[in-house]
């Protein structure tokens, strides 16, 4: 069997339905066997945009996603995606084609080291110099991305390699994975201090994707409020009473506040980023405890905090186990009752009617026509804040965003990931004009592959979150934040064959959503928002500096939401 066909036979035994990729010369002999497949071939309009699709098939569905691009730039254009993806711990099949090996390092047409480029960004790095090694390299690649901290797999595919014959009956040779190292003798500990604590709180990041039962049952058995990072949203039921929110720069007062009043945090899959966990948002009783449950020991210490149990696996099978441990646990009163009380003082108005378009009005809007199967994908920026903040979800990977590398150009490419891995959910991007830019040929994939999703396009001709930095924190000086000449969106969605539709009074909003859902193809909705809104409220960098807090309420016997900016001295 030449190394082409087995490559594609070895990716039907683990049952992948879906490649992202574009074609290239050293990668022709690939496609050419995937022409007589089963496999469905998603041909992208740019390269990274194979990565974030890639990745948003594996963040929707839990499956590994595959993405495959030809040697030299077609490799180096992958780099952006597959660094999104290990940044946020995706587990992903990274297939690059590569000049024959005879012409390794004599900078054939279209050579670059693929293999020490990807290193850095990858969990591990195949190179096939022998096509009788290819099962072993997939094989082993496909457990490795998915085990312990999840990530993408990198495989180089040398030409010649892949025209050559090997022999068959390799493909169905086992080849086994090492166990991930597992650490739970701190659970005696851990188990104590949550019996002894007074001000218990749970961090949930997106390494609890998989433990969204266990996270949950733990909380109800504390009765203890919940924060949660970017990627941990809906891994803790929106409606569950005492769900504090998004914690961090971005989040909500009510979350920051909890977890400044906590004695013992838990955290459950989150890096401790500095995003999420700074100075003002920690913990800050002299005396608090943390105890840490990661799948990566090197995320271990970075909190701050000196008296600290880590627990090294698994984070279903580590909850499941300390569960075990806390039979008889009894819940105090008093601190599950402040809890809610500042839930309580952290609600606000998003039903706005101001011209332009409030951007949390959008959200409003959004939130009413979303349903338990829904898929939100965000691009990077105010527009990824606003949907953090003012979306509920009641079940993981439901929104789908790039956090620790803050990738601009995700939110459309992975919603059509998202829509290949979910066919039958609806699938919505938030954007804004200037992310969307980046990727916007990815309209054609979109209509081609039959793959419909709704773009809410955030429209206020601005780089919106670095204006807003110079807004705040620059004096004003608004230096290379201003999109002039902006195409008209709906035109340009038009010429692509999708749908456009405009939008410029807060009115408008519900039925433009409705219109773009049950027209069957993809729809692009361009709201005009109002450019001096800010995502409030936001922690500074200089953790010396005041919190830039909003304020939002209502006025008793009116509609009316005021909102006020409050700026401390200094």
């Amino acid at each position: 069997m030449k190394g082409t066909k087995a490559l594609v036979a070895l990716l039907e035994q683990k049952n992948v339905d879906t490649i992202f990729g574009y074609p290239g010369g050293s990668v022709i002999p690939i496609y050419d066997a995937l022409y007589d497949s089963s496999l469905r071939h998603i041909l992208v309009r740019h390269e990274q945009c194979a990565a974030h699709m890639a990745d948003g098939y594996a963040r929707a569905s839990g499956i590994p996603g595959v993405c495959l691009a030809t040697s030299g730039p077609g490799t180096t254009n992958l780099v952006t995606g597959v660094a999104t993806a290990y940044a946020d711990s995706v587990p992903m099949i990274v297939l690059s084609g590569q000049v024959g090996t005879g012409s390794l390092g004599l900078g054939a047409f279209q050579e670059v080291d693929a293999y020490s480029l990807l290193m850095p960004i990858t969990k591990h790095n195949f190179r096939v110099l022998d096509v009788n090694r290819l099962p072993h390299a997939v094989k082993e690649a496909w457990d490795i991305c998915q085990s312990g901290r999840p990530g993408p797999v990198h495989i180089d595919l040398p030409v010649d390699q892949m025209n050559s014959d090997m022999d068959e009956s390799l493909l169905q040779q086992s080849y086994g994975v090492k166990p991930d190292a597992e650490d739970f003798s701190g659970l005696d500990k851990a188990a104590e201090w949550i019996m002894k604590a007074e001000r218990p709180a749970i961090l949930a990041g997106g390494g609890a994707v998989n433990a969204s039962a266990e996270v949950n049952a733990l909380a109800r058995l504390m009765r203890a409020p919940v924060a949660v990072t970017l990627l941990g949203l809906g891994i803790v039921p929106s409606s569950y009473e005492l769900n504090m929110g998004p914690l961090g720069m971005h989040g909500r007062v009510c979350a920051k506040d909890i977890v400044n009043e906590a004695d013992l945090v838990i955290s459950v899959g989150s890096r401790f980023s500095d995003r999420t966990y700074s100075r003002s948002s920690r913990m800050q009783c002299p005396d608090g405890k943390v105890i840490h449950i990661d799948a990566d020991h090197t995320e271990f210490g970075k909190h701050g905090h000196p008296q600290c149990v880590n627990l090294l696996g698994d984070s279903k099978k580590a909850v499941s186990l300390l569960l075990e441990k806390l039979k008889g646990y009894v819940p105090g009163r008093a601190w599950p009752e402040r809890a809610a009380e500042l839930r309580r003082r952290c609600g606000c108005c998003t039903d706005l009617d101001s011209v332009p378009v409030a951007p949390q009005k959008v959200m409003f809007e959004i939130q009413k026509i979303i349903k338990d199967d829904t898929i939100v994908t965000t691009d990077v920026g105010q527009n990824q804040m606003w949907a953090m903040h003012y979306l509920n979800f009641e079940h993981p990977r439901r929104l789908l965003s790039s956090g620790t590398f803050g990738t601009m150009g995700y939110g459309l490419p992975a919603a059509i990931g998202a829509k290949a891995a979910r066919p039958d959910s609806d699938v919505i991007t938030v954007t804004g004009d200037g992310g969307f830019q980046m990727v916007m040929q990815e309209m054609a994939t979109s209509v081609s592959e039959d793959l419909p999703v709704t773009v809410v396009l955030l429209d206020n001709g601005t780089l919106g979150m670095v204006r807003q930095w110079q807004k705040l924190f620059w004096n004003k000086r608004y230096s290379s934040t201003t999109l002039d000449h902006n195409p008209d969106f709906v035109k340009l969605a038009e010429a692509f064959g999708a749908k456009g539709i405009r939008v410029e009074r807060p009115g408008e909003i519900s039925d433009a959503l409705k219109e773009a859902r049950d027209c069957g193809r993809t729809c692009l909705i361009d709201v005009i928002i109002n450019k001096e809104e800010d995502v409030l409220p936001m922690l500074p960098a200089d953790p010396s500096a005041p919190m830039v807090e909003g304020r939002c309420r209502y006025l008793a016997g009116e509609r009316r939401c005021f909102r006020k900016t409050r700026f401390s001295e200094g």
